[in-house]
């Protein structure tokens, strides 16, 4: 019967870790914790963006709000373990290589840390960590953690040129998990 097959099911789905399962017990939410929280950037020289936590409800993510949000960091988003077999779906690097990886529900944040001495090897990796976000993979940095709100665009903008006031931002589509 394909019906009950859970191969075509969406990975959060198959993988989704139940309270009993050892991946989501306080022991591996603390491991989890410790390799992971922190915050992450896509280039040495940017601040902060992506802030990981441990909070009462387990692992979070939280993105860095412009100014004229009036806050920081916007409301916490669930993070979970997932199985060292998933890496390959999100990463071109042999699960092998990976120490741990972490990621929203519907996957459109996915983070893992790569083992150090694969680091050392591989030329193409200056950082511990990939990233994957909205569909694409990069390696991001671990950066030190700020109170300073994100610059809003809209003002950098008008204080650069009035000419790019014209921007059009548009829906990136639909995001497949």
């Amino acid at each position: 019967m394909s019906g009950c097959d859970k191969s075509e099911a969406p990975d959060h789905t198959v993988t989704h870790e139940s309270a009993t399962n050892p991946q989501n017990s306080a022991d591996s939410i603390k491991k989890y914790a410790e390799m992971f929280s922190g915050c992450y950037t896509v280039s040495h020289d940017e601040p902060a963006q992506i802030k990981v936590s441990q909070q009462a409800q387990g692992l979070v993510m939280q993105m860095k709000e412009p100014q004229s949000a009036n806050r920081v960091w916007d409301d916490p988003e669930p993070l979970e373990p997932i199985d060292l077999d998933k890496v390959s779906k999100y990463f071109s690097i042999d699960s092998n290589n990976v120490d741990g990886i972490i990621g929203r529900p519907d996957r459109v944040f996915v983070v893992a840390q790569v083992k150090q001495a694969y680091v050392n090897i591989d030329p193409t990796l200056d950082s511990p960590y990939l990233g994957y976000i909205l569909q694409g993979a990069n390696t991001i940095y671990k950066v030190e953690c700020d109170d300073k709100p994100a610059e809003d665009l809209s003002q950098s903008s008008k204080k650069e040129s009035d000419d790019v006031g014209n921007i059009t931002i548009k829906p990136a589509g639909k995001v497949e998990s």
